[in-house]
């Protein structure tokens, strides 16, 4: 499902990309090699079926999107990344209390101090 919803996404959006190109700012666009056609055979305006095509698909993204996050596939448990490493890592100072530097061991046993 999740699979199917991203390809969705990105078909609409590789559509998004050709219409925008299909456009021209202001209004030119695909309708101004055309405009006098229009007027002539009565032919309905293509930049409002490119407006709508591109608010079409924009609202269509925007709700794949949404709809894409409610089956992202689950990792099976409920607890949140920062829960799961805070009990990896167990506290080793739980006072919070500075560590002494221990000396370093050697394999010479150690001298008693003379009496």
């Amino acid at each position: 499902m999740y699979t199917s919803i991203v390809i969705l996404i990105v078909l609409a959006s590789i559509f998004m990309c050709l219409i925008v190109l299909i456009q021209e700012s202001k209004g030119g666009g695909l309708a101004a090699d055309y405009a006098s056609n229009n007027q002539i055979l009565g032919a309905p305006k293509t930049t409002n079926f490119i407006e709508k095509a591109t608010w079409g698909l924009a609202i269509t993204m925007i709700a794949l999107s949404v709809i894409s996050v409610a089956c992202l596939p689950g990792s099976g448990s409920s607890d949140s990344v920062i829960m799961q490493q805070a009990i990896e890592q167990a506290p080793t100072n739980p006072g919070n209390i500075p560590a002494m530097e221990q000396p370093a061991a050697t394999d010479a046993p150690t001298e008693a101090p003379a009496q």
